[in-house]
């Protein structure tokens, strides 16, 4: 789930120990989106997803960590086409054959939070969908590669506008990645793009955060849809693709966390 944008603060440096606890969090969470792969086709609705997914994570002895978080009423993110972020499963949403979904899971394992999200190609899709959602996953490997020990967050924002921008979209500025640990949202902040407070962060060693650019065909902008407290949609109602993962600063670069067995690796192509 994404922090809405807010200035970097001290972040927490991490023990190797405390890493580790993370390092199962994450790979639980990589094992739940690879078992919601399989059910991701024509016909199933956004609330058997999250029924699939509230059920595997129990049945594991853990806990989702969005459901009820600030009100938030199911277990995943289910964001469909136009919707940028924080869709809420629903019987009346059913995938269909051209759809792209994206699905969002955030799990608890033992106190600590695993966090990531895949852009889901639904049947045949368009070539214009293909190729957003391979410039959203390309945007957050971008991203990592350029998360480099006692680089800045300036640099990671940087990489994925300058990317993006040259494959011809844009990026959500609204929202943004995050630390996280033993809580959901902390420090640092991560924009998407080059916000000027980003150049003050210091990457360290021990820091763990999110990368999830959101990359929208058309305008950057976003707007609630309707009342909703929740669900983000484009102003201008074209599609929105993202992908998350999870990561951790090591002396030698970032280190994917959330990296799971079946989904896709960097190279992958859509």
């Amino acid at each position: 789930m994404t922090q809405q944008l807010a200035p970097p603060a001290g972040a927490p440096i991490y023990s190797g120990v405390e890493i580790e606890k993370l390092r199962t969090a994450c790979q639980f969470n990589a094992e739940l989106l690879d078992h919601l792969r399989g059910y991701v086709l024509p016909g199933i609705s956004t609330e058997e997803l999250d029924e699939i997914a509230y059920d595997y994570t129990v049945d594991h002895g853990h806990k989702p960590a969005c459901l009820g978080y600030q009100g938030y009423p199911k277990t995943i993110c289910t964001s469909i086409n136009d919707v940028v972020c924080h869709g809420i499963p629903n019987e009346q949403d059913v995938l269909k054959d051209g759809d792209i979904v994206n699905i969002d899971a955030t799990t608890i394992v033992d106190g600590w939070y695993g966090d990531s999200s895949e852009t889901f190609l639904v049947g045949e899709c368009a070539k214009s969908s293909h190729r957003l959602v391979q410039a959203a996953f390309d945007a957050m490997h971008v991203g990592i590669r350029a998360a480099r020990p006692y680089g800045t967050i300036f640099d990671i924002g940087r990489a994925i506008y300058l990317f993006a921008k040259y494959r011809g979209y844009s990026v959500v500025r609204e929202y943004q990645g995050h630390g996280l640990g033993t809580e959901f949202h902390q420090e640092p902040g991560i924009p998407h793009y080059p916000h000027p407070s980003g150049a003050k962060e210091i990457l360290r060693p021990g820091m763990v955060f999110t990368i999830e650019p959101m990359l929208n065909q058309g305008r950057w902008e976003t707007r609630k849809s309707g009342n909703h407290e929740w669900c983000i949609r484009t102003t201008d109602r074209k599609l929105s693709a993202q992908f998350e993962h999870t990561v951790v600063i090591t002396e030698e670069g970032a280190e994917i966390l959330t990296q799971s067995p079946f989904g896709p690796k960097p190279g992958y192509r859509f």
